[in-house]
């Protein structure tokens, strides 16, 4: 599903991404956990199309990213990607349902459709009462879960999640735990998670930990 090939990434002198080999099956969860500094949020961003390498090679369901157009990578995330970070960047001004639709808009979906996509997917989620809340009317936990009905919205093959559980409580971050599994179970999604929770790290098929811009992998 997601394959690299001798993958670097320098800013200036500094060499971030080291030469990084790296195959990620259909339907696995992989964690990669590891110090502060380390590469791990620059490797996602590279594998998840944010940013592009300076060497190296990228696949996707057999789609080779870095010869596409910027506008076909642009095209090739917002249907085939899905992002979840720690910070849950909704729209203050807007609903949990409008921050929901957003990628279908976006698409230039019709607005009924898209918001029965949202709705649907805000209830799978646990958030049937909470959809005509506004961000600073929900908690962390039901922000998250917000965050991942958007990144669901178009039934994307792979989800890149940076930090996802950081800024939760114990008990919001092993909700969203339990529903990454559910995700991958229903829907055949693959996962790619960085974590500083070993908790979250602990429900992944595979753990590989990032050490000065190399993986290995994890001995926990």
């Amino acid at each position: 599903m997601v394959f690299c090939k001798n993958l670097h990434k320098y800013y200036g002198h500094l060499h971030v991404v080291k030469g990084i080999n790296l195959e990620i099956s259909s339907g696995e969860i992989l964690a990669i956990t590891g110090e502060s500094g380390a590469g791990k949020s620059t490797l996602l961003q590279l594998l998840g199309t944010l940013d592009k390498p300076s060497q190296g090679e990228i696949s996707i369901h057999n789609t080779s990213i870095l010869e596409l157009s910027a506008n076909k990578i642009a095209a090739f995330r917002n249907k085939e990607l899905g992002f979840v970070f720690q910070f849950h960047q909704l729209l203050p001004e807007f609903t949990a349902l409008e921050n929901a639709m957003m990628p279908g808009l976006i698409a230039k979906m019709g607005k009924q459709k898209a918001a029965l996509r949202a709705q649907e997917l805000l209830d799978y989620l646990g958030l049937s009462d909470r959809i005509h809340h506004k961000p600073k009317q929900l908690s962390g936990g039901e922000q998250q879960r917000v965050a991942i009905a958007r990144a669901q919205f178009n039934k994307p093959r792979v989800i890149f999640a940076d930090e996802p559980t950081g800024n939760l409580d114990t008990q919001n971050a092993e909700l969203i735990q339990e529903y990454f599994l559910k995700m991958r179970d229903d829907f055949g999604q693959t996962f790619v998670i960085v974590t500083h929770n070993m908790s979250l790290a602990n429900i992944a098929d595979r753990k590989l930990q990032m050490c000065d811009g190399n993986l290995v992998l994890s001995a926990s």
